[in-house]
């Protein structure tokens, strides 16, 4: 790690490469690589209780505070979903151990 002084401002670290800037024990990049993990287990958690066709419109999915919160691709989309958030609140509830209280769903734009 390289460490340079800016005028008027506090130190900076340069990192010489990319992988010890991530493999590094900084626990902002340790809090977002664990947050990362989690909220991937969760959207394979969401696609394993859905339909096919309905799970190839999920984009993102997430529990924070008891709340599922589950990103998907069109308003239609996430009309036909709320039709089964109670199953899938219930189906999650049961196969993650925690407990999910309300189920947010948000329509996100298109990934490319």
């Amino acid at each position: 790690m390289l460490n340079t002084r800016v005028p008027g401002r506090v130190l900076v670290s340069k990192h010489s490469d990319i992988k010890e800037l991530f493999e590094g024990g900084s626990e902002r990049l340790t809090s977002l690589r664990e947050r990362s993990r989690g909220r991937s287990m969760v959207l394979s958690h969401v696609l394993a209780a859905l339909p096919p066709k309905l799970g190839e419109t999920i984009a993102t999915a997430g529990i924070d505070q008891g709340q599922l919160t589950i990103g998907v691709a069109g308003a239609a989309w996430a009309s036909r979903l709320r039709y089964v958030t109670d199953t899938l609140r219930k189906r999650l509830s049961t196969s993650l151990g925690v407990e999910i209280r309300t189920v947010r769903i948000k329509v996100v734009p298109p990934q490319t």
